[in-house]
């Protein structure tokens, strides 16, 4: 996108006074992370996390609230990447991992926590009858492939640009060499059914598998049409290939998943993030007729194992955190309290003549500063330099956002916060909202 030379400017004048803020108030975090350069590439674990001049280094968290090395507290809705959606310290989930830990951690063997976890997803679940439990959401996409490339001895897998399965199925990225199987995957237009359906008529006989977020995430928050939905799952059934779901974010939005609130369901279902009550989880979820080839005595047996895919604290957390924390009435009252965070940001933006469309759903608000919703990420306008600004505009002013400009709303998120988030948002909209009037 091409801007002005004036606009551009103005831009990046606003940018380096919220950057020298942003500096001199963050020294520790900063010494921190070019000492981290020495042993860890470019500083930095998690590029999802990483953003200029350099990232915050926290030291503790709480509640709501997370603390830097230089001893700011922020309000967090960044929410780890949606994985923190009980906060930092909910009592319930702390209380049974503290009882866990009297009976030690890494068995080596089954037991009855990944049995009864296990029990209650499929009771959750309309579509779900066996669990495959992994570590990340990553490794579940992963195996979600590949099961039905056996299943139905096809080789290709269809896909949409901007869709984001972990970091080696990353199609925000479709080229990048971190990519497994290249050859094999078809990407096709979110939104867009036919470029779903040239890509069939063309070569469905060798599709295994649609894989698609029904909310993409990492891209924008862009809601996927139920109709578009609903002819994914028709072609499926017609060609014979299996529709996967990954639900890693969007399984927060209801106890049993976003597809019990759109109606459509799957043959097979990812889960990632929240659903390991702050630990390391993953899944693959299905039916009986797909999941139990990946069981021992099965004739047409596919082998899968893992180290930690049964870890007894993460089994021991996740479990507390469905049964206790994520329950119908607190998944409804922090959709409806996000939905009026939404509401409040938007007439903001409204009263000031501000453009603004809040993508994605209930509890993950996506910011685009543009008149029109964006359906896919070629209809993105906002520029990254704009992002850079809102997320440090709001870190400077004590809440903690990540660089894609998602806010991330969590059960432990106070009314105060709420009132904070808002008003610095109001600030913002006053003192920077005009910068948007030459976006294309």
């Amino acid at each position: 996108m091409q801007q002005s030379v004036e606009t551009r400017s103005t831009i990046d004048d606003a940018v380096a006074h919220e950057q020298r803020v942003y500096e001199s108030s963050n020294p520790t975090s900063g010494r921190k992370f070019e000492a981290a350069k020495e042993v860890l590439p470019g500083g930095n674990t998690r590029g999802s996390l990483f953003f200029g001049p350099f990232p915050l280094f926290f030291s503790s968290a709480r509640s709501s609230k997370v603390i830097d090395a230089d001893g700011h507290e922020y309000s967090d809705f960044g929410n780890d990447l949606t994985a923190a959606l009980f906060g930092h310290s909910n009592e319930a989930i702390l209380s049974a991992l503290k009882a866990g830990l009297d009976n030690r951690m890494s068995y080596g063997g089954t037991h009855d926590h990944e049995v009864a976890y296990a029990r209650e997803i499929c009771h959750r679940f309309r579509s779900i009858e066996r669990v495959r439990f992994l570590t990340s959401g990553t490794e579940a996409n992963l195996a979600a492939i590949q099961l039905p490339k056996a299943e139905t001895e096809r080789r290709l897998v269809l896909g949409f640009f901007g869709g984001y399965h972990g970091n080696t199925l990353n199609w925000l990225e479709p080229e990048s060499e971190m990519n497994v199987d290249r050859a094999d995957v078809r990407l096709a237009r979110f939104n867009h059914i036919e470029t779903v359906e040239q890509i069939v008529r063309k070569e469905g006989k060798d599709i295994a598998a649609i894989l698609v977020e029904p909310i993409m995430g990492s891209a924008g928050g862009f809601m996927a049409d139920t109709t578009f939905l609903s002819r994914l799952r028709s072609i499926c059934d017609e060609t014979g290939a299996l529709l996967i779901f990954d639900e890693v974010q969007t399984a927060r939005f209801a106890v049993g998943g976003y597809q019990s609130v759109i109606g459509v369901y799957p043959d097979l279902t990812t889960l990632g993030k929240f659903f390991g009550g702050g630990l390391n989880f993953g899944a693959l979820c299905g039916p009986a007729r797909h999941m139990d080839r990946l069981g021992p005595g099965h004739e047409r047996m596919l082998s899968h194992g893992g180290t930690f895919s049964n870890n007894v604290l993460t089994m021991i957390a996740g479990h507390a955190a469905l049964k206790k924390v994520f329950v119908q009435e607190n998944v409804d009252r922090l959709n409806a309290r996000s939905n009026e965070l939404r509401s409040a940001l938007q007439r903001q933006a409204n009263s000031r003549g501000v453009p603004l469309q809040l993508g994605s759903f209930g509890s993950l608000i996506s910011t685009h500063f543009q008149a029109d919703l964006p359906q896919g990420s070629e209809d993105v306008k906002i520029p990254l330099i704009f992002r850079k600004l809102f997320q440090l505009f709001l870190i400077n002013n004590g809440i903690f956002i990540t660089r894609r400009g998602q806010l991330t709303v969590s059960m432990a998120n106070t009314e105060d916060e709420f009132s904070a988030l808002e008003n610095a948002f109001g600030i913002f909209l006053g003192q920077y909202g005009d910068l948007t009037d030459d976006f294309d």
